[in-house]
């Protein structure tokens, strides 16, 4: 195994503590560290400790042997997933992803919004308490709260949300409140809600939300979504054509490795609204919350119905057995409690908290031990 040097991504809703806390340097850090990456994607490779080689460049130059001869044919020359502790201490953007035919078809097509050719489901572990929001909740329940605002020109929107089908309600919704942004729509929102922020949940998020988007359409869209609080090691799944946000918290998160976004507000950046809602998937998603399975004494595995990637937790103490992380491929290990050694059977390693490194897929399994725990990304 190699231990990895991974780059931390500054973006502005970024902590100042919770990633340099768990690396163990100093905080406050001058900027927001938003994203620990750890893997090989081009805009951002990790580091092989011990040459100091991109991982990246590292798999071009020897791609089978770090990668299966398999995972090769399937994917390319490319580690089809990207590790991240993800520390969220404002909101982020209204965003989904597109299928795999998709992003291929559009990407072929030289489509704008589409930087490459694949998809990007993704799941989030959380580390801390973390709030997010996750899928749409009933178009009755998003129209109940809006219509007991009071505001008259909400009136299209609920219209839209009353409809009797689902798909077409949310649809109809999304559509109307993003084609047509409206900054004094907002304000006069938020102003009705600020008042009774403490009588529902969707009032205090539009406030919340407005303090740092102020005028953005994507303030009443968030209503529409699951508000969902995770606690530690909970997780939420994000397939394609998922609308998500990350709102506060610091987690693990997995994904496959690609740039694909669409957003739909909460954000500076551009709004591709037809694209999006060609995306979307328009329906309720009536429980957001993914919850790890007990695979053996010590360890847990989350359940992910794709390809790309796998992942599994491992709870250790000092007075219990090693424990095997199960899958071949390329493999990462990140430490994110205590002290583990991680053993390929070649070259073992020691992590402690806030550190990984790469097994590459000519190594078997891996098998950890110490007092701790570690998250494993693989693939399947």
């Amino acid at each position: 195994m190699e231990m990895l040097e991974s780059p931390i991504r500054n973006y502005a809703w970024g902590s100042h503590t919770a990633i340099a806390t768990l690396q163990g340097r100093p905080a406050p850090t001058p900027d927001p560290e938003a994203e620990l990456w750890m893997g090989a994607h081009p805009t951002g490779p990790s580091r092989l400790g011990v040459s100091g080689a991109s991982l990246a460049d590292a798999i071009a130059a020897d791609p089978v042997t770090l990668l299966g001869a398999a995972n090769v044919e399937r994917f390319g020359t490319r580690l089809p997933f990207l590790l991240k502790v993800l520390a969220a201490a404002q909101p982020l953007s209204l965003q989904a992803h597109p299928t795999l035919d998709r992003a291929r078809a559009a990407h072929a097509a030289g489509h704008p919004s589409y930087v490459d050719a694949w998809h990007k489901p993704e799941m989030l572990v959380a580390l801390t308490d973390f709030d997010a929001l996750c899928g749409f909740r009933a178009p009755s329940a998003a129209a109940a709260d809006l219509t007991a605002l009071g505001v008259e020109r909400l009136k299209p929107t609920i219209d839209a949300l009353s409809q009797p089908d689902v798909a077409t309600a949310l649809h109809d919704a999304v559509r109307g409140l993003l084609s047509t942004p409206d900054a004094d729509l907002v304000a006069e929102v938020v102003a009705a809600a600020r008042p009774r922020a403490a009588e529902r949940d969707a009032y205090a998020l539009m406030v919340t939300l407005a303090e740092q988007y102020p005028g953005d359409t994507g303030v009443i869209v968030a209503t529409l979504l699951n508000r969902v609080r995770l606690r530690p090691t909970e997780a939420v799944w994000m397939p394609a054509g998922n609308l998500h946000a990350y709102l506060r918290g610091v987690g693990v998160e997995i994904m496959a490795a690609s740039d694909n976004v669409l957003r739909g507000g909460l954000t500076p950046k551009h709004v591709d609204v037809e694209e999006l809602l060609h995306v979307l998937r328009f329906e309720v998603l009536d429980d957001p919350i993914t919850r790890p399975a007990a695979a053996s004494p010590g360890l847990f595995a989350y359940p992910i119905p794709i390809p790309d990637f796998t992942l599994h937790h491992a709870v250790l103490s000092a007075d219990t057995q090693a424990v095997r992380l199960p899958g071949g491929g390329p493999r990462i290990v990140l430490c994110t409690r205590g002290s583990v050694r991680v053993d390929d059977g070649v070259v073992p390693v020691t992590l402690t908290q806030g550190q990984a490194a790469f097994a590459p897929a000519v190594r078997g399994e891996l098998s950890v031990s110490g007092d701790g725990e570690v998250f494993q990304a693989a693939t399947p």
